[in-house]
């Protein structure tokens, strides 16, 4: 397993970018695909990227795609997520996870460790 720790998260106007990251501890890190996640008050935590354990793919959201970028760093054990035109409607707490398969991507089942999350507020 790996353990996850974000940053990064804060309040930002609409239209404004913030940039996530996510350290990781533990030998085995490049072997995990990475995602992150979110949860707005009152709705189910969503995938929102996803890359794998090369970062050689990528995968999003519909919601997110063309705004948000994931991307990975194997020699420093971190994952970042680049969210750009932010919307009000993005606000949520934002978690890191690793997933055990490799690949990245749902179902949220194979992602067993995840981070304590950092909360992202876009005000309108």
């Amino acid at each position: 397993q790996v353990q996850l720790v974000e940053s990064g998260g804060g309040l930002v106007q609409a239209g404004g970018s913030l940039r996530l990251s996510c350290a990781a501890s533990g030998r085995t890190f490049n072997t995990y695909g990475m995602g992150w996640f979110r949860q707005a008050p009152g709705k189910e935590r969503e995938f929102v990227a996803g890359i794998n354990w090369s970062g050689g793919s990528t995968y999003y959201a519909d919601s997110v795609k063309g705004r948000f970028t994931i991307s990975r760093d194997n020699a420093k054990n971190t994952v970042s997520l680049q969210m750009n035109s932010l919307k009000p409607e993005d606000t949520a707490v934002y978690y890191c996870a690793a997933d055990r398969t490799g690949w990245g991507i749902p179902p949220q089942a194979d992602f067993g460790s995840w981070g304590q999350g950092t909360q992202v507020t876009v005000s309108s």
